[in-house]
């Protein structure tokens, strides 16, 4: 697909851009080079390749969702400059 400055312009309109001329330009060029890439990267035989196969073998890095005791609430707020039923008390910022 050959990119031309009628569809950089028409991307423009529908993502509401305001392009200079230099920048259609620029941009009618570095997307015709990204899809000559992508036609390339098309080529290649990937039917021997399993889909989201990784390089790196993958493994789970989460801990283990263990119960443990909370902190003490009264500790908590004890720096707190106004509380209320066990909660941090902050000024009304919406009307």
């Amino acid at each position: 697909m050959k990119i031309t400055r009628e569809i950089i312009e028409n991307v423009a309109q529908l993502a509401r851009l305001n392009l200079t001329e230099a920048e259609k330009v620029k941009l009618t060029s570095e997307m015709g080079n990204i899809i000559s890439y992508v036609d390339k990267l098309n080529e290649l035989d990937t039917s021997n390749i399993q889909p989201t196969a990784h390089v790196m073998p993958l493994k789970n890095v989460f801990r283990d969702d263990v119960v443990k005791e909370s902190f003490d609430r009264e500790k908590l707020l004890a720096n707190a400059p106004s509380k209320e039923n066990g909660c941090v008390q902050v000024p009304k910022v919406v009307e």
